[in-house]
């Protein structure tokens, strides 16, 4: 009997353990829904494409800052065409997907984009549609 009580408190432990460890980037909400933590470091890389190729590949570092489903980041590091501090992008989560999302870029304001994130919540993607891609790694 306590041997079975011992295998079970294990197991119970194990399982708790790996549960731990897949809610690691989520917060929840007030309302009870889960959703991706995305508050902190990230590495950047800006991908002009079409009419911008010519600016090249640009690495860089936000910190997003989150509250709620509302997110916000700013650049850590100064490129040639912003400095540090700059609010970069800007979007609203619902559930496990970006539902909105806002990049700005050297020549406009801002640019509402498409975003796609990784299920694990370490990868996101935001497309301009009009020439810029960032995309985004967890630090």
């Amino acid at each position: 009997m306590y041997l079975l009580l011992f295998i079970l408190l294990v197991m119970l432990t194990f399982a708790s353990i790996a549960y731990s460890q897949t809610q690691k980037n989520t917060v929840r909400l007030p309302s009870g829904e889960l959703i991706c933590d995305l508050n902190g470091e990230w590495n950047t890389l800006y991908e002009p494409y079409g009419p911008m190729e010519h600016f090249g590949k640009i690495k860089s570092m936000i910190k997003i800052t989150q509250q709620g489903n509302m997110f916000v980041g700013k650049s850590l590091i100064s490129t040639g065409f912003t400095p540090a501090g700059t609010e970069k992008i800007r979007g609203e989560l619902d559930k496990n997907v970006i539902k909105k999302a806002q990049l700005t870029r050297p020549d406009k304001d801002w640019s509402d984009g498409k975003a796609e994130m990784s299920e694990d919540c370490k990868k996101i993607s935001i497309d301009d549609n009009d020439g810029l891609r960032m995309i985004l790694e967890r630090k």
